[in-house]
């Protein structure tokens, strides 16, 4: 049930950081797609710099998106050099 909630989540996540990340975008499917590798990158980063969101569904929505826009943004810059 645990990676239901994840991808979830994840969904969530890659829609809001979409619409927070004006642009060039890659499409809602895409986006979504980010938000779950989003949601990865998320966990990794707050881990690493030993910062807690707190828990729950909130929690993890904030990990997540923070973790999907910042995917969005090296890939748009990924995107743009080429």
């Amino acid at each position: 049930m645990e990676f239901v909630w994840f991808i979830l989540i994840g969904l969530a996540a890659g829609w809001l950081a979409g619409q927070l990340m004006k642009g060039g975008g890659f499409g809602i499917v895409g986006n979504i797609i980010v938000g779950v590798i989003g949601a990865l990158v998320g966990g990794f980063l707050f881990r690493f710099f030993g910062v807690s969101a707190g828990g729950g569904l909130l929690g993890a929505l904030i990990v997540a998106t923070i973790g999907a826009i910042v995917l969005l943004f090296l890939l748009r810059l990924i995107k743009r050099s080429r």
